[in-house]
């Protein structure tokens, strides 16, 4: 994916935190997903007084991707309002292996930087391991 790509995707992923619904934490976290036919969809955290119900942006992203009827994922920006960069929780990650993704898009030194995928969940459990 070109420089200026990621940018973009980065973008919206900015956007998409100021969305967020976040009253406890004050932690806003947007994402936009890059699906295989080239759209982007976005999400945002959603906070819940009982905490474990919050939905975190990446998935929100993906079932907004998945809602739309599509199922493959090249790249994920994702943004926070704390301190860069923001990588995808534990859940997230694996939420985001089950549809293929290869790039992770976060903003380090006010930039956008992609990791392969693999760098950041080694050793996953797949589909492929069933």
């Amino acid at each position: 994916m070109s420089a200026q790509r990621r940018e973009e995707l980065l973008r919206a992923a900015r956007e998409a935190s100021e969305r967020a619904y976040a009253p406890y934490s004050g932690f806003r976290v947007g994402a936009a997903v890059l699906s295989g036919s080239g759209r982007v969809y976005t999400g945002c955290n959603v906070e819940n007084a009982s905490y474990g119900l919050a939905i975190c942006a990446e998935r929100g992203a993906v079932c907004a991707m998945v809602a739309s009827g599509e199922r493959e994922i090249s790249a994920v920006a994702v943004a926070g309002s704390g301190a860069a960069p923001c990588f995808p929780c534990g859940a997230c990650r694996q939420v985001l292996l089950e549809f293929g993704c290869r790039e992770v898009v976060v903003e380090e030194d006010g930039r956008a930087v992609a990791y392969p995928f693999g760098e950041i969940l080694p050793h996953a459990f797949g589909p492929e391991d069933l």
